[in-house]
């Protein structure tokens, strides 16, 4: 059985306080541990963000101090940042419950293409405002009309701070949602539904419904796992 120390990480003091996606992530955590013969021997819990390089966290620092393979839910709970990663990578090896078989080298590849992803959407983001200035600029009655609204909440120097508010907002209602379903998905996990339809099925049975209301599909419920993978907590 292979010795591993557990770090658990969540991002703000009322987070910590409340527990709220500290449960989820030993959730998966133990279910790895089970599953791949692993034995947790410490665990480490640290509220603090993760823009923090995990050697400047006191917690992370001591759960990286033992030597031993460090195991977390999810990789961003470590850190988003790549060069982060690869430097953790020189010091021991790591485990994430959510893609256990990965090596140090899949994980580093991972987070280089969560990193590029985040870097695409931002991108994406700044020319679909760019289009509908364009639009507007050009004639078009209902972009005009989208910047007027934006306009008639903000001043109009203030449009690109507007749209990344509202944006911020969405992702955080979406990040939170997911953040409460995490443990049944967890759970109907540990219970072998590993497909995307199993664990539809699973959350249906339960009455869990989706953020909308409705049932579960195959790919809702893998639009959850990746946000819960590369989520901006």
């Amino acid at each position: 059985m292979l010795s591993v120390i557990a770090y658990y990480r969540v991002s703000t003091k009322s987070q910590g306080e409340s527990g709220l996606g500290l449960e989820a992530q030993k959730a998966y955590v133990e279910t790895a541990c089970k599953a791949h013969g692993w034995e947790v021997v410490a665990e480490y819990i640290e509220t603090v963000s993760g823009s923090i390089a995990p050697v400047e966290r006191p917690e992370c620092a001591k759960a990286l101090s033992h030597g031993l393979p460090v195991v977390v839910a999810k990789l961003d709970r470590l850190s988003r940042d790549v060069e982060h990663i690869a430097s953790l990578m020189k010091r021991v090896s790591l485990k994430v419950a959510t893609m256990p078989q990965a090596d140090n080298f899949q994980l580093h590849l991972f987070a280089a293409l969560a990193e590029q992803e985040r870097a695409f959407i931002s991108q994406r983001t700044k020319e679909a405002l760019q289009a509908l200035k364009d639009r507007a600029e050009g004639g078009c009655e209902v972009s005009i009309q989208k910047i007027a609204n934006r306009s008639a909440v903000k001043p109009q120097g203030s449009k690109d701070v507007a749209l990344a508010t509202a944006r911020e907002a969405r992702t955080q209602k979406a990040n939170t949602f997911a953040t409460t379903v995490e443990a049944t998905i967890a759970l109907a996990q540990s219970k072998g539904h590993t497909t995307l339809q199993a664990i539809a099925l699973f959350m249906n049975e339960r009455k869990v419904f989706t953020a909308n209301g409705g049932e579960w599909s195959a790919t809702q419920v893998s639009r959850i796992l990746k946000r819960l993978i590369v989520d901006a907590a």
